[in-house]
Order: C-alpha cells, then structure tokens, then sequence
C-alpha cells in the first residue's frame, strides 16, 4: 500500500467535516473524540461505532478533556482545547462514523500492528497539526484613530469582530473589561462566552449591585424572557446590544416590560466609562483606551481556550504609551 493513500483518504475525511468559521475549520469536539478513537484503535483496532460508545450510546467512550489533554501533551501540544471532549458536540456520532468508514476502506486490519500503529499516529500528528492552527489564528485587531471618537473605534473593533463571526463573545467580554475597569473594588463575573447562564445558575451575563446585564448580539425573545424574570426576582435588568439593533431591542423591551428594562447600545455603554474616566481629555483616552483592552485580554485569557478572541493593540496605542 501506498504511505500516501492512507494520509490522502483521512484528509478527505477531515475537509468532508463542516466548517465553523469561528474555528477555521471542524468542531472542536469532532477533532477531540477523533483524538480518543484513533488513540483506542492503537489499542484495539476494532471500526464498530458502537465499540466507541459510551453506556447510554450517545457520547464517545472516554472523550473527556483530561484524555485529549493527554494526547496531545504526547505530541508536544500541551495548550488547552476542547474541555468537554466532544461530549457535547451535536453530529459528532455520524462524524465518526464516517471516520470509520474511512479505516475500513483502508483495509489496514490484516496488516502488523506496528506498521498500522504508526498509520494511525500520522492521522493524529495531522489532527494535533490543525489544534495548533486553532491556537495560532490571528487576535481580533483593533483600528484605532484618534480623529474618531471613542464610541466609532468601538465600533470599529465590534465590526471586526463580527468579520470574523466573533462579534458575540467579543461584545460580553468587552462588557465585562468596562464593568472591572469601572468599579476595581467589586468582583466582576468572568464566565466563557459560551457558557450557558442556566450552567451557573446566574441571573445574566454580569451582575452589579441589584442590576443585571445582558449582552447580546442578537436581541431574541429568551433575552426577554430572562429580563422579565429579573424583575420578578427583584432585579432591574439592563440589555446591551449593538447600536445597529438599539431601535428595534427597546421596542421590544417596551412591549414586553414597559420602561422597566433599560436597553443601550454597546458601544455606547463601553465609550462613555472610558470618556468619563477619562476626564473628557482626549490626552488620556488612549492611556485608558490600552487599560481597557489589557484588562479585556486578561479575562479572556483567564476563561477562554479560544485565545484568538484576545485583542491585538495597534502600534499607534502602544507608541503613545511608551511615548
């Protein structure tokens, strides 16, 4: 058998999986449960899905992030990646299904062991090669011009975020950096963007006082739902959500709750705390401007795997910084 087949039939299989713009390529659960089968096939080279089940038959057996962490530690890889393993991807049973069926059609059964073995950790050297290009994709860059205000290179940077499909945890964590920025003495909530608010019992994305945020790219009726029940609770609900949706979001809010949920924009919401604090100078809004994106990158390097969500500053920030 040709070494290039085996290689050229699992690339096939990779390029057939669907692209997530946000990762640049397949699920990250679908790359960590490929992971842990191909590592099991080393073991016990049996093509059966169901061999990779877990009891119930709806989760890969021993998916979870400490046995990808291990895996590719082994190749050198030892950043985060995919803390639940795959278990909670939708579609990866038939992704690696189709895995299987791609073996199979190598017939590499009848073939020793050592050289089968050595087939499959070419797979995974090819799967651990595309977890670094996850780790290695460019930061969200962040425009700056002193002649805009701040509010348009707020938007500025939201805009190049939503380019690359990271608008929505962008716009939290950039929430979250102007609530820590704004009152240092109080613990700011810092959650991963995709963490459900139903996994931590949490009221909204940030709570301050008897006030709780919500930010949203897309101002759906659950987002509602959630403010209405705040109220209940005795809370006074706030919705951030782009300017681009503002007119249409306090509609909604009026329809459903009048006047009792606050909804502004976020480019609004986070441009006036760095004016204010600012003192209304623009000699040190760029000083608090950095403050700002620095302590956003800090957070999200504190809760996300996804580092390419961090914040490159542009030169003309760090110049007037070290000028």
């Amino acid at each position: 058998m040709s070494s290039s087949k085996p290689l050229q039939v699992f690339h096939n299989w990779y390029h057939s999986l669907e692209y997530y713009k946000q990762n640049n390529g397949p699920a990250m659960g679908t790359i960590a449960a490929s992971l842990v089968v191909l590592d099991r096939l080393k073991k016990n080279y049996d093509l059966n899905l169901e061999s990779h089940l877990a009891p119930k038959g709806t989760q890969i057996k021993g998916a979870s992030g400490r046995a990808v962490s291990k895996i590719l530690a082994e190749f050198g890889e030892t950043r985060p990646f995919a803390k639940e393993g795959g278990r909670t991807n939708r579609g990866l049973l038939s992704e690696i299904q189709k895995l299987l069926e791609a073996l199979k059609e190598l017939n590499l059964g009848p073939i020793e062991k050592e050289k089968r073995d050595s087939i499959i950790t070419e797979f995974q050297h090819y799967i651990v090669d595309r977890v670094k290009d996850f780790h290695n994709r460019q930061k969200v860059k962040l425009v700056f011009d002193p002649k805009f205000s701040t509010w348009q290179n707020i938007r500025n940077l939201l805009e190049a975020a939503a380019k690359e499909n990271k608008a929505g945890p962008v716009s939290q964590h950039l929430v979250g950096a102007k609530l820590q920025l704004r009152f240092p003495d109080i613990e700011v909530s810092n959650e991963s963007a995709f963490t459900a608010d139903q996994q931590t019992k949490r009221q909204g994305d940030f709570a301050i006082g008897d006030s709780v945020f919500h930010v949203t790219i897309s101002p759906m009726q659950g987002v509602f739902i959630k403010c209405q029940e705040n109220i209940k609770e005795g809370f006074k609900p706030f919705l951030l959500v782009p300017d681009s949706k503002l007119a249409g979001a306090r509609q909604l809010a009026d329809e459903i709750s009048k006047n009792q949920i606050a909804v502004e924009s976020i480019e609004s919401f986070v441009s006036q705390n760095i004016e204010e604090i600012s003192h209304f100078k623009s000699s040190r809004l760029s000083k608090n401007l950095t403050i700002l994106i620095e302590i956003y990158n800090e957070r999200v390097d504190a809760c996300e795997i996804d580092k390419s969500l961090m914040i490159e500053l542009p030169s003309i920030l760090i110049n007037r910084e070290n000028g």
